[in-house]
């Protein structure tokens, strides 16, 4: 089990580092997802499981669903300008 949660500990840390390093927007928001779930399990092996739930709805699913449709906006409106 502590190997697991080290494994965990790792994979946080490389999605931060992740979505703050790559250039491509989407990329990024697919990893703050992936972060957002990781940090969902380990609040839970935490045995916190309200902190848990919060984290998966709010920071994978509501959030990433934001980031999603506001990236779909800003690329609406860069074709408008190219247009012009």
């Amino acid at each position: 089990m502590e190997l697991f949660k080290i494994t965990l500990l790792g994979f946080l840390i490389l999605c931060a580092l992740a979505a703050s390093l790559f250039k491509n927007q989407l990329i990024s928001v697919i990893v703050f997802m992936a972060y957002s779930l990781i940090m969902s399990i380990i609040w839970f092996l935490l045995e916190s499981p309200d902190l848990a739930i919060t984290e998966a709805a709010v920071g994978a699913g509501i959030s990433s669903i934001l980031f999603f449709v506001t990236l779909r906006k800003i690329r609406i409106l860069s074709e408008e300008d190219k247009d012009e």
